[in-house]
């Protein structure tokens, strides 16, 4: 446990740049009171309203909270639009470094709206354009990518399927900071899968890495990938699907969060179960933007995999705690460790 701590007092002196899809997460709090006479759905009495930069920008927040220094690089919408100017002012307050991110005329940022009723939320709403992004801002991203990487430790990568992270761009970015020796972790979408290759590590869930292999078996023409069962229902199902997705995208490791079982940590040769330490869970929205935040920073001070899936499932068990998508810091880190 003291090298546990060790490495967390370490986390202020790292510099991450994270890469990704960028989302302004809206959310409406109220109560309900009634079942509306038109319809079987609740009524929800709105009392508040509040708005946090999410997606890519939540990892950046998570990152910033623990007392690191982090560049966000990604595209907005129209400078005019309303949630990109909310989604600006935003990152500013949470100390993001916003250098790295471009703005796309005619695109509106992506918006989610999560309506929260009690402790509970009762529906969510997306307003997004998910068609591809323009060759252009790609170029200059990756030229932001390219002039920039060497002043980092590490680089996140989070996709979520929102059009600029395509197979061309994503593998480009690998190769270009493996070249520097940084480290690459990437939270996965799972119809990408095979554009990973090469990766300090990736972090999928359990239905991510379900469809993974279900992606990866179709992508597949050599038939290296001899994994048949794609529901990961046992531990022998996940050991079999970790032990076969690693090897085949030749990554340092791999890890699956599991929820309230945990997550399961693989590297060449070891395997090593981790049980949850959440002591109550409120909401996991963006848990796994934790995970990743954590075993990233755990791994620029010096951590082994091992210690940074520790450190990174303490994290997750102190987030989960809380109602919304919420982040922890260093001091509650140490005091959940103790």
């Amino acid at each position: 446990m003291k090298s546990l701590k060790k490495i967390i007092t370490k986390f202020n002196k790292a510099k991450i740049l994270v890469v990704g899809d960028l989302i302004l997460d809206q959310h409406i709090w109220g109560d309900v009171e009634r079942i509306s006479p038109e319809a079987p759905v609740p009524v929800v009495w709105a009392k508040r309203r509040t708005y946090a930069p999410g997606g890519a920008a939540n990892v950046a927040n998570n990152i910033s909270a623990f007392g690191a220094k982090v560049t966000l690089c990604g595209v907005l919408g129209d400078r005019n639009d309303p949630a990109t100017e909310t989604f600006q002012r935003g990152a500013k307050k949470l100390n993001i470094d916003m250098r790295g991110v471009l703005f796309e005329t005619g695109r509106m940022t992506t918006l989610k709206t999560r309506i929260i009723a009690g402790h509970q939320q009762v529906v969510r709403v997306d307003w997004e354009d998910v068609h591809n992004i323009s060759r252009n801002i790609k170029d200059r991203l990756f030229n932001f990518f390219g002039d920039n990487i060497k002043k980092f430790d590490a680089v996140i990568i989070e996709d979520y399927g929102k059009g600029l992270l395509d197979s061309e761009l994503t593998r480009d970015i690998i190769k270009n900071a493996g070249y520097s020796k940084k480290i690459v972790t990437i939270d996965p979408k799972e119809n990408n899968f095979d554009c990973y290759k090469h990766a300090t590590c990736i972090t999928p869930n359990r239905k991510e890495a379900q469809n993974a292999i279900r992606y990866l078996r179709m992508k597949d023409r050599g038939g290296l990938f001899k994994i048949d069962k794609e529901t990961l229902l046992t531990d022998k199902d996940i050991i079999n699907a970790g032990e076969a997705i690693l090897e085949y995208l030749q990554l340092e490791s791999f890890l699956i969060t599991l929820g309230e079982s945990g997550m399961w940590l693989f590297e060449k040769g070891r395997n090593k179960h981790i049980p949850t330490v959440a002591q109550e869970v409120f909401d996991v929205s963006g848990a796994g933007d934790t995970v990743i935040s954590a075993f990233t920073l755990a791994l620029c001070a010096g951590a082994s995999k091992l210690e940074a899936a520790y450190i990174a499932n303490f994290a997750a068990g102190i987030v989960v705690g809380k109602l919304g998508t919420a982040v922890t810091d260093t001091h509650e880190l140490l005091e959940r460790i103790k």
